[in-house]
């Protein structure tokens, strides 16, 4: 109670103009407050002083629900709930007895730094919310800066320039008016409580005694605790993540610096395909929820059924399994690289460090053993892409040079049929010196996935044109977002194109020498996949040789282009050794993975 005493021993005299509440007009001459912090001197507000008694009441009721909410405000989706709002927060609690306590001139000072840093962890805490619910992460405050210039470069490809700025800049607008406000709550709350010392010194007493009683006893309310850390905690977690992410990158080069592959001399890699035409082909966002999920699965496991009914009609076998990717939601560069480079590349700082760096990748291998053309084709890269080096790509195709003439699918800027015709065009059906080995990246199964792309016969595609009627059939991803099940609906439709794009090729354009794997790069976003859904890809095998089927049946895989709820789970960054081993000179029959 010492603490306080200075301020129960203030004259009942009129505050300092600096410590006047805030309205619209505070034009008084003796600075006169009533208990609502409003000024009832001269002026408008002095001749309506019942509208200056409400004006300021609200005001205040305002500043207080903003800050309290901004406090409670969760950083979790699945945690917004109205019982989340109502709880104790001991923040408040603290910065009250802080500021009471502090002299005039440091107080104010005080209050606008804790008005603008209450307005940064609210920022904070919904950028949160947005990365777990597309990424199923938290925001990194090290290493996510980068990823906005992806969110922006979507947000051109699916809606324009013109619209990207709109929204761009009305973003930026209420991040500013955010910290502006919550400043001025602050600042109004903090007047107050010093204008009416006495109260707010009992009242913060009052309140912490009953917060530490109701942490002692765990009270509950709905079944969560009374009493809420939620901002002290979200600093404290912020501040590890920090420190753990900027140890990240020394750590990952030591784990990158070992490569059991790497010295391995080239006559020795991948001899259990020589000769063969290879396709490593990614499925955007295929996720386990497309195979699992009660209202995606009947559409996409009938796909891979029929798919897999066709394959074997063809000659082709094909085995399934499930890997755990480095990413969710989006991101599928992770996946990529993570896949092909047999390390964990979780975030852009390791996605930078190892594509700049001289590891060799499974797409790399082919090319340093010398007997396969390796060709890339990415209808999703619309400018210059470094990172062909990195894969090994003796040529890239992009979305410049595809020659595509039809319609954009929101982000997706060709259908997956074309880019499979592109590529039989300008690359499958050549008869070179060498066998083929293919990069392809399907992206059709992209968000927003309205519209949507159809089936063509082959001698229809051409040169894509033939895709602006079908565009104008298709849904607006507006009418399509506005359902959850509709967007599940149309995931899952988006899914089985793609799967059937693929089958639909080897049924056509396979070769006896062709060996296709493709698989998933992430899960789709929560809305589709659902919150805590796990990271797991299906992935598959397709060969019509059956030696290529036997150097790996030693993993456990299923028969069939759909895994079961038993198949192995492998995590991503592991496959490229296990590949590598298998049809390397020592593979065979007898090769077993670690299973996760």
């Amino acid at each position: 109670m010492l603490l306080f005493r200075r301020f129960r021993q203030l004259p009942a005299a009129n505050p300092a103009p600096s410590e006047v509440g805030l309205l619209p007009d505070c034009s008084t001459t003796n600075h006169d407050t009533d208990a609502g912090g409003s000024p009832a001197g001269s002026g408008r507000w002095a001749r309506h002083p019942a509208a200056a008694r409400s004006v300021a009441g609200v005001t205040t009721g305002l500043a207080l629900g903003l800050v309290f909410v901004s406090l409670l405000l969760p950083s979790v989706p699945d945690r917004l709930t109205p019982g989340a709002f109502t709880r104790i927060p001991v923040e408040a609690i603290v910065g009250a007895a802080v500021l009471l306590v502090l002299p005039a001139k440091a107080r104010r000072v005080v209050a606008v730094l804790a008005g603008a840093g209450l307005g940064l962890v609210t920022i904070l805490k919904s950028l949160d919310m947005g990365f777990y619910s597309v990424l199923g992460r938290q925001f990194d405050l090290v290493l996510d800066w980068t990823l906005f210039d992806d969110a922006e470069s979507f947000l051109k490809d699916s809606i324009g320039q013109a619209e990207t700025i709109g929204v761009m800049s009305g973003v930026v607008l209420l991040l500013l008016a955010l910290l502006v406000v919550m400043t001025l709550a602050v600042v109004r709350l903090t007047h107050l409580m010093a204008w009416h010392s006495a109260i707010a010194t009992h009242a913060t007493l009052v309140l912490g005694t009953v917060w530490i009683t109701c942490a002692t006893l765990g009270t509950q309310v709905a079944g969560a605790p009374l009493t809420s850390w939620n901002t002290v905690g979200l600093v404290e977690e912020n501040a590890r993540q920090v420190r753990a992410s900027l140890k990240d990158e020394e750590a990952f080069a030591e784990v990158a610096s070992h490569d059991s592959f790497g010295s391995m001399p080239p006559s020795q890699l991948l001899t259990g395909l020589r000769g063969k035409d290879v396709i490593f082909c990614f499925i955007e966002s295929f996720g386990r929820s497309a195979v699992e999920f009660p209202d995606m699965a009947p559409i996409v496991d009938a796909a891979l059924a029929d798919g897999t009914k066709r394959l074997h009609a063809a000659g082709y076998s094909s085995r399934s399994s499930y890997l755990t990717s480095a990413t969710y939601g989006g991101g599928s560069w992770l996946g990529h690289s993570t896949f092909l480079s047999g390390l964990w590349v979780s975030n852009q700082q390791r996605y930078r460090s190892v594509t700049s760096s001289d590891r060799m990748s499974l797409t790399g291998a082919f090319k340093r053993a010398g007997a396969w053309r390796t060709v890339g084709i990415m209808p999703g890269v619309s400018r210059s892409w470094p990172e062909a080096k990195f894969y090994g790509l003796d040529h890239l195709y992009d979305s410049r040079n595809l020659g595509y003439k039809g319609p954009q699918f929101s982000w997706s800027r060709m259908p997956d049929q074309y880019s499979l015709m592109a590529f039989e065009h300008l690359e499958h059906s050549k008869h070179g010196d060498k066998p083929l080995m293919s990069e392809i990246i399907l992206t059709s199964s992209h968000t927003p996935w309205a519209p949507l792309p159809k089936m063509l016969s082959w001698n229809e595609v051409g040169d894509g044109s033939v895709y602006n009627a079908i565009k104008k059939e298709g849904k607006s991803p507006q009418d399509v977002w506005k359902d959850p099940s509709q967007v599940r609906h149309e995931y899952a439709r988006s899914i089985a194109y793609s799967v059937n794009s693929l089958v639909s090729y080897m049924e056509s354009y396979g070769k006896k020498n062709t060996v296709l794997l493709f698989l998933g790069d992430h899960q789709p976003v929560s809305t589709v996949s659902g919150q805590h859904a796990s990271r797991d890809v299906p992935v598959a095998i397709v060969a019509h040789d059956q030696a290529v089927m036997d150097r790996m049946s030693g993993w456990g895989w299923q028969d069939g282009l759909k895994p079961g709820p038993q198949a192995p789970v492998w995590k991503m960054d592991t496959f490229r050794d296990q590949f590598l081993t298998a049809y390397g000179p020592q593979g065979g029959p007898s090769s077993f993975p670690r299973p996760r």
